[in-house]
C-alpha cells in the first residue's frame, strides 16, 4: 500500500513513516499542506493521513481541494486533543476518520487497517475467500485453518490482490502502491513474491488463486465469503 503522510512536526512526521515502513509499507512525506495537494493531485494513493495544522496551506483546505478533484483514496485527519470543531470540519470537508494526538501506534495501525477495509468493502478485519483466511489486524494468514508464514512483502502483495479480487492489477500498479520509491521496477521481484505466494498457498494450482493475465498483470481468483465483504 502506498500511503501519503502530511505532517508539519518532524519528529511525528518520521515516526508515522517509522511505523509504515515497519509494516512494509511504502510512503510519501510532506511538510506543509501545498506540498501535500501536490502529491495527493500527483499519486494514486490507497490512503493519506492528514494534520489539521498545516503551513502553507490548512488541513482542511487541502482536504476539500482533494475531494473537489475527486481524489476518492481515504483520508486520516490528525487533531489535537480536545478540537474538536477541526474534527467535525475534518470530516465534513471529506476526511474519513481522525486520530487525536498523541496517539498510540497500535491505534494507528488499527485505524489505517481499517480505512483500507473499508474503502475495498470489507466490514471485518478478518477476510474468508474459501479455505483462505485473511487477517489484517493481526496480520496472519490461514488456509484450511492452519497458519502460514508470509513475508510482509507477501503479505502486503496478497492482501492488495484480494482486496482488488476479480480485478486485473498491473506489475506497474503493485510496484507503485506497495514498494519505495527506489524500488526497481526494472526486476523481477514481483514475479518472485507471486510465485513465493501460489507455492505456500496453491502448490497444485487447485485453487487457481492467483492467475497471470498475459501482458496485463496478475488476478486474485478467489470470491469474498458474504460475512466478510
Amino acid at each position: 500500500m502506498r500511503i501519503l503522510v502530511v505532517e508539519d512536526e518532524l519528529a511525528l512526521r518520521e515516526q508515522i513513516q517509522s511505523l509504515l515502513s515497519a509494516d512494509q509499507y511504502a510512503s510519501d512525506l510532506a511538510a506543509d499542506g501545498r506540498e501535500g495537494l501536490f502529491l495527493g493531485q500527483e499519486y494514486d494513493y490507497d490512503l493519506a493521513i492528514i494534520d489539521l495544522g498545516l503551513p502553507l496551506l490548512d488541513g482542511v483546505s487541502l482536504i476539500r481541494q482533494l475531494r473537489e478533484e475527486r481524489r476518492h483514496y481515504p483520508i486520516l485527519v490528525l487533531t489535537a486533543r480536545g478540537a474538536w470543531q477541526d474534527k467535525v470540519e475534518g470530516l465534513e470537508a471529506g476526511a474519513d476518520d481522525y486520530l487525536t494526538k498523541p496517539f498510540h501506534p497500535a491505534e494507528l495501525r488499527a485505524r489505517i487497517n481499517a480505512l483500507l477495509r473499508r474503502a475495498s468493502g470489507h466490514a471485518t478485519p478478518v477476510m474468508q475467500f474459501g479455505p483462505l483466511t485473511i487477517d489484517t489486524s493481526a496480520r496472519r494468514i490461514r488456509l484450511n485453518g492452519e497458519a502460514v508464514e508470509l513475508t510482509s512483502y507477501e503479505y502486503n502483495t496478497l492482501v492488495y490482490l484480494a482486496l482488488n479480487a476479480g480485478k486485473t492489477v498491473s506489475k506497474t500498479e503493485l510496484t507503485e502502491h506497495l514498494y519505495a520509491q527506489d524500488f526497481d521496477r526494472d526486476s523481477n521481484v514481483i514475479e518472485v513474491f507471486i510465485g513465493r505466494l501460489r507455492k505456500k498457498l496453491d502448490p497444485d494450482s487447485s485453487l487457481n488463486l492467483i492467475s497471470t493475465q498475459r501482458g496485463m498483470g496478475y488476478r486474485f481468483n478467489l470470491v469474498p465469503e458474504d460475512g466478510s465483504h
